[in-house]
């Protein structure tokens, strides 16, 4: 079975998706099929396809919420060892040693992810850089424009 590491944040907004999916989201998109059943002809009902395809998505996602809460692995920052080293759940801010930019990012679970709001992936290329370096360390960053090179400049656990 796959693990799926989420922050307590990040589970509880999941299962918060998935009982709005089950039960506003599923029984309207059900109300939208009826409704389009009754204006007749289905195949060049374009309300009825319209409402199928998005029982198709909603069913879906729901399916992978299921999943991955049945596979989550969650992550308390505040329950492990506080040494210094980047791991899962810590916030990280890291420097760019070419520009001397600054940059802070909080290290999530993939469903988690917000770039905007500065929570990168566990998987991205960034948080697989920096796990298991601390403070002071240099970590080689593969991008699409080439190799970044930056220093950690802090670990919160917070």
């Amino acid at each position: 079975m796959q693990r799926y590491p989420m922050t307590p944040q990040g589970h509880q907004a999941l299962e918060e998706e998935l009982k709005h999916l089950k039960t506003v989201e599923r029984p309207r998109i059900t109300a939208a099929i009826a409704e389009a059943r009754e204006h007749g002809d289905l195949k060049e009902n374009a309300e009825y396809h319209a409402a199928r395809e998005q029982q198709g998505l909603s069913e879906a996602r729901i399916r992978d919420i299921e999943a991955k809460l049945g596979g989550a692995e969650i992550i308390d920052i505040s329950k492990l060892p506080q040494d210094g080293r980047v791991v899962f759940g810590v916030t990280v801010v890291i420097e760019n040693l070419d520009t001397e930019e600054q940059k802070r990012y909080t290290i999530v679970g993939e469903d988690e992810a917000d770039f905007k709001a500065n929570k990168i992936s566990i998987n991205s290329p960034i948080a697989r850089g920096l796990i298991g370096k601390t403070k002071g360390d240099d970590a080689k960053i593969q991008t699409p424009s080439g190799e970044v090179e930056y220093e950690i400049v802090d670990v919160i656990y917070a």
